[in-house]
């Protein structure tokens, strides 16, 4: 059998997207609370990879409004729009978030890992165990390369929400 470089190009571009697949639903597999704590890693372990500027700051003026209801409320409220945004919960908040390009869910997912970081949002607790699914899912997150990563970031905060145009 002969192999071009188109065809290995082909499979190279199979791979990768398997990848992505393939940690996209892991992911999505995992109890709300794990993906929580997958996003909540990623950010702060790989995030310093995912800049205001690879996630479109102009972007974020779009989810202002969302960032400072969140702000607003105090920690356990916090922690259910959360958990109402990965379980897909239909409320008012949700639905504000599904209106948003995926490109701004991204730049608002920083925006909040910045904000637990500072104390303003909830943030994973100190004495918080990773369930060994959300490990994995985390170290396999690692081993793609940063586009990779980001693409798998972008799917999983795309999905999250209610649109309310659908």
């Amino acid at each position: 059998m002969t192999f071009t470089s188109d065809s290995a190009s082909t499979r190279f571009t199979n791979i990768q997207a398997d990848a992505v697949g393939s940690a996209n639903a892991v992911f999505q597999s995992l109890s709300v609370d794990d993906q929580l704590a997958v996003l909540w890693y990623a950010y702060t372990e790989m995030g310093r990879s995912i800049t205001p500027a690879a996630t479109g700051a102009a972007r974020l003026q779009l989810a202002e409004g969302l960032l400072n209801q969140v702000k607003q409320m105090n920690h356990a409220q916090q922690l259910q729009f959360m958990r109402d945004l990965v379980a897909r919960k239909n409320t008012q908040l949700t639905r504000s978030y599904g209106i948003l390009t995926t490109n701004t869910k991204l730049a608002f997912w920083y925006e909040l890992s910045e904000l637990m970081v500072k104390g303003v949002v909830v943030p994973v607790t100190a004495d918080y165990k990773i369930s060994r699914d959300a490990s994995q899912v985390l170290e396999s997150l690692k081993q793609l390369d940063f586009g990779q990563q980001i693409t798998v970031l972008r799917k999983v905060v795309a999905d999250m929400g209610v649109d309310p145009l659908a």
